[in-house]
Formats: structure tokens, sequence, C-alpha cells
């Protein structure tokens, strides 16, 4: 018999820390191209992530899908100055409706 984390799909989970402007912005985004029901269920530190958080976790993105844009604020030193910059950087994002996993699960011979 299998365990249930052999049959479960691997899960992912972010260590999201935006803010609630980008936190609408993605939601909208999910609503204009997948419809209500998706953007109610994003959740951005269980189901959205960026690519290689995905492929950590054994998926791959679906041929054709675009990546969802979010914002985000990297702090970095400056090295004349000293002073910490805030750097305004785009992150791409994949909704898990936009993931297939890479390998599907087949079941082994017992």
């Amino acid at each position: 018999m299998k365990k249930v984390s052999e049959v479960l799909e691997p899960q992912i989970t972010t260590n999201y820390q935006g803010s609630e402007a980008t936190y609408e912005d993605v939601k909208q985004q999910l609503q204009e191209r997948f419809g209500k029901k998706v953007a109610d269920s994003y959740n951005p530190a269980t189901n959205c992530a960026p690519f290689s958080v995905w492929a950590k976790a054994g998926y791959r993105v679906k041929k054709g899908e675009k990546a969802l844009k979010s914002v985000t604020f990297v702090e970095r030193e400056n090295d004349e100055t000293g002073e910490v910059e805030k750097i305004r950087r785009v992150v791409n994002l994949f909704h898990r409706v936009q993931v297939e996993l890479a390998e599907p699960i087949t079941e082994q011979p017992a």
C-alpha cells in the first residue's frame, strides 16, 4: 500500500512578503485570465510561485502559458556610498493552474 505522500502531488510554499497592492494586482491578473474562481483561491504562499520554485517541486509550466507579473523591492548596499538602496524588481509568477507535474506519478510494481 502506498503512503499518502506518494499519492499526493508535491506541494509548494513560498516566502511571500508582498504588500496588499501586489497581492491585489496578481489576483486581478488571475481573474482576467482564468476567472473569479481561480482568483478567489489565490494564495501567494501556496499556489503561486516563480518558475524555479515550481521546478524544484517537480512541476513544469504548461506549453503556451504566460507569466503573471508582480513587483518586489530588493535592498542592496551601494558600494560607493554604503547606503542601502531599494531596487524595484519585476517577478514572473505562475499559478497552480499554469503548471503540471514534470513526470506523472505512476504505479510502482509491488
